[in-house]
């Protein structure tokens, strides 16, 4: 009986991921998602909208976001040249909340308190992060850098977000060049997750497990998008959104705040390759929710950590066919059509230049 078991099991060995269904391990999360590359074949017969090509201007009079105008809360911004930050006029948390829990039988329930801020890349209100200068790019990082230092330091501040949310389908409510820094109390669930896994590995092997992951991609060479000098660009072997990307840089950081100015000039280069390649991709301003993963603020030997940044975009065919979370996704398990290794491979071979320059 046992042989007939290990006889299947180096027979699945055999199948071509390419094009069968089967399962991935993502080992930061511990968790599984569905490939599914046969169902690419499949005919499209679902929505398409038109895709809009708008100009916009260096400074709109009617923006938030634009140097010196009113924001929508009343107050004004500063007429800033650079990247600039200010506290969200409406937080999704705040932080003079009174801390408080609530238990009845099966029902509980406990305050939140944090600080939400807005990071404006640049005054340029036409620009976006593939069509910045690098140089740019770094002042951005050097921002949040200085607001992942000043929001940490806090004794009620366990953890610090810096995302961004790029086009309307991804919620964006202002196409201002924009992200957005949520601090808080608690450390969000996702971050919990990679927390055990990255802990889990370092204490059993005593090395960073993205470290380990990073050493594997770059010998098989099948998932990189891009490699500069101290970061990879790649599709992760798990990865659920159709062009998902993820850079790690090569020597472990836990934050960004240990990068050295020479590291952090490449970070800003390799953010601007990764997010041209998506534009090319279907020229189009390319939507996606892109986030930091680093370690959390709350004084823990977070040693285990390495930081990585994440791309979500939601395009899979064309600059009009997105892809959404739904049906099996929400109530079974994350699933993807086309491979980590399909989708590697055609943003590796588009152009590194920006689609409105050539």
């Amino acid at each position: 009986m046992a042989e007939n078991v290990f006889n299947k099991q180096i027979s699945l060995t055999m199948v071509d991921f390419n094009d069968n269904s089967h399962r991935r391990y993502n080992i930061l999360t511990g968790e599984w998602i569905l490939v599914s590359p046969h169902r690419t074949k499949r005919p499209w017969q679902g929505k398409e909208e038109d895709v809009t090509v708008e100009e916009r201007p260096s400074y709109d009079p009617k923006c938030y976001l634009c140097p010196g105008n009113e924001r929508a809360g009343g107050h004004q911004n500063e007429d800033y040249k650079e990247p600039w930050s200010f506290v969200n006029d409406f937080a999704a948390l705040k932080n003079d909340v009174p801390q408080a829990k609530f238990k009845s039988g099966l029902l509980k329930a406990e305050s939140e308190s944090g600080i939400c801020k807005v990071v404006c890349f640049s005054p340029d209100h036409s620009l976006t992060l593939p069509v910045m200068e690098t140089e740019n790019i770094d002042k951005v990082i050097a921002l949040w850098q200085k607001e992942y230092r000043e929001l940490g330091k806090k004794t009620d501040i366990n953890h610090v977000q810096i995302f961004e949310n790029k086009g309307a389908v991804m919620g964006c409510s202002n196409p201002h060049p924009h992200g957005q820094i949520w601090a808080q109390r608690t450390i969000p669930q996702e971050v919990a997750k990679k927390n055990k896994q990255l802990r889990e590995y370092w204490s059993n092997n005593g090395v960073s497990l993205l470290a380990e992951y990073l050493k594997e991609e770059l010998q098989l060479k099948e998932r990189i998008v891009v490699e500069t000098e101290h970061f990879v660009a790649l599709v992760p072997y798990w990865a659920v959104w159709p062009y998902e990307v993820m850079i790690v840089p090569k020597k472990q950081h836990k934050t960004i705040l240990s990068l050295s100015e020479e590291e952090r000039k490449d970070y800003a280069k390799i953010i601007k390759a990764v997010t041209i390649k998506y534009d090319n991709l279907f020229k189009t301003s390319f939507p996606y929710s892109s986030g930091i993963h680093q370690a959390p603020t709350d004084g823990q030997d977070w040693d285990c950590w390495h930081f990585h940044m994440s791309f979500y975009p939601p395009l899979l065919r064309s600059a009009t066919v997105k892809k959404f979370m739904v049906g099996y996704e929400m109530f079974a398990t994350p699933q993807r059509d086309i491979t980590a290794e399909m989708a590697a491979e055609t943003l590796r071979n588009l152009a590194d230049t920006h689609y409105t320059k050539e």
